[in-house]
């Protein structure tokens, strides 16, 4: 089993990617020939601007560019997409934002028919995501943070392709044992990241 970990933070030296790190070492250690490609869009240089390109794309008026076409057979080859990534104001990353802008296309992550009906193309892909915040429980749960992002994220995004989400991980400065218990926790995740899948579809199919 393969899964592409997406991390989206500036400094390599962040909790951001030490998370990635610890997640790719449990998916490795999940299993014999499992394994984990991490993407990281900062280092790789992806160009998160969506352009007049990318709306001819949509509009099916030309084909996805070759940058975007090679992020969408890295997705077409794993099993799992994961993303790791900040919570900026109540969000992901712009960056993070634009490579779903720009790799979940129209044809490729959805279609949109001329009668207005809606394919969802992506429901083979099992998704985790692992966002991480800066302020403390009680200030998501009492503004409803959480909850929004869910709904943004989880539902808007990967819910409108078909995708199911299967891990939705928030990791809090007030979470205990801050930060090394996140570090367990992303290899846990990790250890068990495929086997939640098949859980979850044994869960929707009884």
């Amino acid at each position: 089993m393969h899964a592409l970990v997406v991390v989206a933070h500036p400094d390599p030296r962040s909790l951001s990617h030490s998370v990635t790190a610890h997640l790719a070492e449990g998916i490795a250690l999940s299993g014999p020939g499992n394994s984990a490609e991490i993407a990281d869009l900062t280092a790789e240089g992806f160009d998160p601007r969506f352009t007049t390109a990318d709306i001819a794309a949509h509009l099916r008026e030309a084909p996805v560019s070759a940058d975007i076409a090679a992020e969408q057979a890295r997705i077409d080859r794993a099993d799992a997409l994961v993303l790791v990534y900040p919570v900026y104001w109540w969000s992901m990353p712009g960056l993070l934002k634009g490579w779903i802008d720009r790799v979940f296309t129209n044809g490729w992550a959805y279609e949109e028919g001329p009668d207005a009906k809606l394919e969802k193309k992506l429901r083979h892909l099992r998704v985790h995501l692992i966002a991480i915040g800066g302020a403390d429980q009680r200030t998501y749960a009492r503004h409803g943070y959480f909850g929004a992002m869910k709904t943004q994220i989880d539902h808007g995004i990967f819910g409108y392709c078909g995708a199911s989400v299967v891990t939705s991980e928030l990791l809090l400065p007030s979470d205990a044992q801050f930060p090394a218990g996140h570090l367990e926790t992303a290899r846990a995740i990790g250890r068990d990241l495929f086997n939640a899948g098949k859980l979850r579809e044994a869960a929707e199919a009884a």
